[in-house]
């Protein structure tokens, strides 16, 4: 049985959670809409072979789309974080190179995540789902391991439904799946203490984070980190490793840059995020980076600082904010 005549209709439901499932595959924004838009229109074009007594449109969908992104990444790097490519720095006056070459893991933006309205336990796989720390780790993978992965125990589809997916048997999918889980196991942070954006002491800790950065206080601001708290800057390779050196990189920026600065709340996935506007001058402040933050219990554990023009343009960020603001 063909789709329906308003095709368009019939797909919009799954526009947004193919752009989810498509940068978990591929690390990136800007290519998870464009293999969407390419998914949609595959599908638009076999819309009259869609038979729903075989498969669910939604299952249909993820077919295509999972197989676009096996395609768009034949011959390609996996998209690492600074601290997937060698040991912290100790120099927090080491010279901060970009590394262009890199094709480096973005960040996915708040809004292609469920909205208030769906189900909370929705949310909150969805967000678990897209955990920076779980998608860099998943670049470890190979296409096919991260593929199976992600429609088994993230998407929940059966290992038969798996199979049809991807053109295997079920024996196969689930070897695959252990494999791919064995390679995890070491590589993804324990979920134990992570806070959601939405909890009232990961919005505490922000605040007075932002409260400390804003005032430069470089003290206060390091007592709200994990004593092994990260700090990764990519498209520059150096990462630091423990509050000490965190403090000490953070007191360079502010001798480099100047006090004065702001920071916009936004969201990145599924974790508090903001942009960080620095001081250009006598004139407005000027967009420097977007901060990822990782929040426990214990306190603020990972902060992977972004400064990349493709980064900025996906989450719509101001190029330049008004000092008063």
């Amino acid at each position: 049985m063909a789709i329906g005549a308003d095709f368009e209709t019939a797909v919009a439901p799954f526009r947004r959670e193919l752009v989810v499932h498509c940068y978990r595959m591929l690390g990136a924004v800007d290519e998870a809409e464009d293999v969407t838009q390419e998914t949609l229109l595959r599908a638009w074009k076999a819309r009259d072979r869609y038979d729903e007594q075989r498969a669910s449109l939604r299952t249909w969908l993820y077919r295509i789309a999972t197989n676009a992104c096996l395609t768009a990444l034949e011959g390609r790097a996996r998209r690492p974080l600074p601290a997937g490519l060698g040991a912290p720095s100790d120099d927090p006056y080491a010279p901060l190179v970009p590394d262009l070459a890199v094709p480096w893991l973005q960040p996915l933006p708040a809004r292609y995540l469920a909205g208030a309205e769906t189900d909370p336990l929705v949310r909150a796989a969805e967000r678990d789902g897209v955990r920076l720390a779980l998608v860099a780790a998943m670049q470890l993978l190979t296409p096919g391991q991260r593929a199976v992965l992600l429609l088994r125990d993230v998407l929940r589809f059966s290992a038969a439904e798996v199979a049809a997916q991807l053109g295997t048997s079920a024996a196969a999918v689930n070897s695959t799946l252990r494999r791919a889980r064995a390679a995890l196991a070491g590589a993804v942070p324990p979920p134990d203490g992570l806070r959601g954006p939405d909890d009232r002491t990961v919005r505490a800790t922000v605040e007075r984070y932002v409260r400390a950065f804003e005032a430069a206080d470089v003290d206060t601001l390091v007592t709200l980190l994990t004593e092994d708290a990260v700090l990764e800057m990519p498209p520059v390779p150096l990462w630091y490793a423990g509050r000490a050196d965190y403090g000490r990189f953070i007191a360079r920026v502010f001798a480099l840059r100047g006090t004065g600065w702001r920071m916009v709340p936004t969201g990145a996935n599924g974790q508090p995020a903001l942009a960080a506007y620095c001081p250009d001058g006598a004139g407005p402040l000027r967009l420097h980076t977007l901060q990822v933050l990782t929040v426990t219990g214990r306190g603020i554990a990972h902060n992977v600082v972004f400064q990349d023009p493709r980064v900025f343009a996906a989450f719509a960020l101001d190029p330049t904010l008004e000092s008063g603001r």
